[in-house]
């Protein structure tokens, strides 16, 4: 099984990606934690592909496929933007972090996918989460 979106990048789309992920539960009859875990780490990271891959330029785009086999589910986010070094993102419960508004989103993800993978320097992010 398998769903792809192409979304202008713009906020207001997340909502298409909340959508998508809403009919695939409900298709794949999905236990809340892994609901809550894929929707959760992969409106973080469409909203990271938004805001810092492509500048909230409405004219650059967000992939989003998703695949399903007996065993996984695998998100893909891919952005139009130049990357970014995954290894040098600040840990957000560090004394000097923890009043920071920003810096979650990747923690986030981290913790609620079971493998988390940085593809072409950081334009592409590839979430799993075991079935």
């Amino acid at each position: 099984m398998r769903k792809d979106l192409n979304i202008p990048s713009e906020i207001g789309n997340l909502r298409l990606v909340e959508k998508a992920i809403d009919e695939l539960s409900l298709e794949l009859d999905l236990s809340d934690e892994v609901y809550g875990n894929v929707l959760v780490a992969t409106m973080e990271a469409t909203n990271n592909a938004i805001i810092h891959g492509n500048n909230s330029d409405p004219k650059k785009s967000v992939k989003i496929e998703i695949q399903m086999d007996e065993k996984q589910l695998k998100v893909h986010i891919e952005d139009e933007g130049i990357g970014f070094d995954f290894s040098s993102v600040p840990d957000p419960t560090s004394p000097e972090n923890l009043e920071k508004i920003n810096g979650r989103g990747i923690f986030l993800m981290e913790r609620l996918s079971d493998e988390i993978l940085y593809l072409e320097d950081g334009r592409i992010v590839e979430l799993k989460f075991k079935l």
